[in-house]
């Protein structure tokens, strides 16, 4: 297979560290150009891998016919026109998480993609985490029997990202914890659950601990410092429930919580066995019964770069047109389940799908 020639548009961690090491790593990529506003970023990453093109402006990708595929890696808010532009230019593209600030966003871009017959992924990169696999082969080989509801916790102590900057700024995040930490909780569930169908949403946001920016004390502020001439208008803490025709899921996040704890884990409740999955490590442990015995395992398995095997898998699906497990077809019920959360959070009632 000849290798395709690839592009990145955002040049910051995420970038760095993932899809420009991946793609250099891969034997079946050639980087042929980095785009940043910034350029001079795009000009340091190009120099340190060997990239031969820089840009600030991504247009420039959309007039070279030699790339074949485009990795998104940019803010919220460009997510579907950066996509959509790429795609109508018959370029394939993996987008970085949250698809998008909306669900009519995320379907314009699905729209997008099927009209110009090209592959979109979105960056749930749990789905190719060892852990999140092996409880997904337990659920479907019936080894915890009926499984009746998930409950997940993604919550932190005094840890809002960049205060005042594009992550506390809606129209520039779509919103806070939930569109930013939550949506790996909730694409992990639906992958392991195999995408039962979802019947109501409700739920609830609260934007408390920051909303005297000056006088808000943290213990974390990761994505820079705060700006107090800017905006907070997102939640920092979330809670909902989701029915489906399968379990039942329940959630609790927190950028930040007045409780001086964190807690980032699933917990999947079988009628025959439970399982508990530790976000942070991507170990687990699985508890039953059995001859009047109570049972608790610590499962020890290999674990592979998820992130590796991210866009490898995207790799073989560009070349071969052959959907994978993170296109977007598979991931629009996470989306649809956030959307309809915010939407129940601001009607103040339970939402039907």
């Amino acid at each position: 297979m000849s290798k395709l020639k690839v592009a990145v548009i955002g040049c910051g961690m995420i970038a760095r560290t993932q899809h420009i090491q991946h793609y250099h790593d891969s034997d079946k990529a050639d980087i042929k150009m980095l785009v940043d506003p910034l350029e001079e970023r795009a000009r340091a990453l190009a120099a340190e891998f060997g990239v031969p093109h820089t840009s600030a402006d991504y247009r420039a990708i959309l007039e070279d016919d030699e790339i074949d595929a485009v990795s998104i890696c940019t803010p919220n808010d460009t997510h579907a026109p950066i996509a959509i532009d790429c795609l109508n230019a018959g370029k394939h593209v993996p987008c970085e998480k949250p698809a998008a600030l909306n669900m009519e966003q995320v379907r314009e871009m699905k729209a997008a993609a099927d009209r110009n017959g090209r592959i979109l992924n979105i960056g749930v990169v749990n789905r190719y985490a060892a852990g999140v696999n092996r409880i997904k082969d337990m659920i479907e080989g019936g080894e915890l029997g009926r499984v009746y509801h998930i409950y997940c916790s993604f919550r932190s102590h005094r840890s809002i990202p960049g205060l005042g900057g594009p992550f506390t700024t809606k129209a520039k995040s779509g919103g806070g914890v939930l569109i930013d930490w939550g949506v790996h909780f909730l694409d992990l569930i639906f992958y392991s659950l195999g995408q039962p169908d979802v019947r109501t949403v409700s739920g609830e946001i609260y934007g408390e601990l920051a909303k005297d920016m000056k006088a808000y004390a943290y213990v974390n502020m990761w994505a820079g410092p705060p700006n107090y001439n800017g905006t907070y208008d997102v939640e920092d803490f979330v809670t909902g429930l989701v029915r489906t025709t399968g379990p039942t899921i329940s959630l609790n996040g927190a950028w930040a919580q007045n409780i001086g704890e964190s807690a980032m884990f699933v917990e999947f409740l079988g009628d025959k066995a439970g399982v508990k999955l530790d976000y942070g490590s991507g170990d687990f442990k699985v508890y039953g019964a059995k001859d009047g015995m109570l049972l608790e395992t610590s499962p020890s398995f290999a674990k592979s770069d998820k992130f590796a095997s991210e866009i490898d898998d995207f790799l073989r699906s560009a070349a071969s047109g052959s959907k994978g497990r993170a296109n977007i077809d598979q991931v629009m019920t996470t989306s649809e389940v956030m959307d309809a959360l915010y939407r129940s959070a601001a009607l103040g009632r339970e939402i039907s799908l």
